[in-house]
């Protein structure tokens, strides 16, 4: 992989949330940070505050180089067009983050499967692992061309019987555990690396909205998963993990980092 300040990275879905502490924190080692998102200036589809523009303008102030991509990762021709863009201007991939997921769309609650809108299909399901899909697919010539890292966010807990009491939710991240699985077997012949990371109770936007600032102890800011992203990154031994979908935590306790400082109440 090449050193850290001259890494070129894709941060999908990075608007607002994990996707946007994802990308502040590479900026932090300089890198090229691709910000894709549906959600610009130009174009809101939310009234939750976050662009692509604000989290690249971020990552420039965090010392690397963020270039705002508006993308919905619905659109095919969309994501193939970011990705010729990436080809064109670097010829190769170090990082892809494939986080896009639209989950939050529609008010969050489980319940038997019949009560839940159909539509949590095409949040979760089309928009979340169709989209880690449809980006892993373009990214992968440029990420063997670099011998590159593909982290999938998702959400695991094999403790649970339905993953929060929701099938949509618990059919999405189950597979997404099992991409980042198959991704990994076909690309470490070939000298890349996918892995998933699961954060845990994160202090999104979305989330704070919905609960109206009234957060239990114990949540993680948007930024933490970003360092288990920058560790993931610079170990030259992240094969080992391939194919695993690993909880932010566990990455803490192997890697050394810590969260920031909680921000009472606001998303971090």
């Amino acid at each position: 992989m090449n050193p850290a300040n001259s890494t070129v990275a894709v941060v999908t879905g990075a608007a607002r949330g994990v996707g946007r502490g994802i990308a502040v924190v590479l900026g932090e080692v300089g890198a090229t940070v691709y910000v894709t998102d549906r959600e610009s200036r130009s174009h809101r589809y939310s009234e939750l505050p976050g662009t692509v523009e604000e989290t690249a303008e971020q990552v420039t102030e965090r010392g690397g180089e963020g270039v705002a991509v508006p993308v919905d990762h619905t659109d095919d021709d969309a994501v193939a067009a970011l990705f010729e863009r990436v080809r064109t201007e670097h010829g190769g991939l170090d990082l892809l983050v494939a986080n896009a997921f639209d989950g939050n769309a529609l008010p969050f609650a489980g319940g038997p499967f019949w009560t839940l809108p159909l539509q949590h299909w095409h949040n979760m399901v089309d928009n979340g692992v169709r989209g880690h899909l449809v980006a892993a697919w373009h990214a992968a010539p440029l990420l063997i061309q670099r011998r590159g890292l593909a982290v999938l966010t998702g959400y695991t807990h094999p403790d649970a019987e339905v993953i929060a009491d929701h099938l949509f939710y618990d059919l999405a991240m189950t597979a997404v555990s099992r991409l980042a699985r198959s991704i990994a077997h076909d690309l470490r012949p070939h000298g890349a690396t996918a892995l998933a990371v699961s954060p845990g109770f994160t202090r999104t936007e979305a989330i704070v909205a919905a609960l109206g600032g009234h957060l239990p102890p114990g949540t993680d800011s948007v930024e933490y998963p970003g360092r288990a992203v920058r560790a993931l990154l610079a170990d030259p031994d992240v094969a080992r993990h391939a194919g695993r979908t690993i909880p932010v935590a566990e990455l803490a306790g192997e890697y050394g980092f810590t969260d920031i400082e909680p921000a009472s109440g606001q998303p971090s």
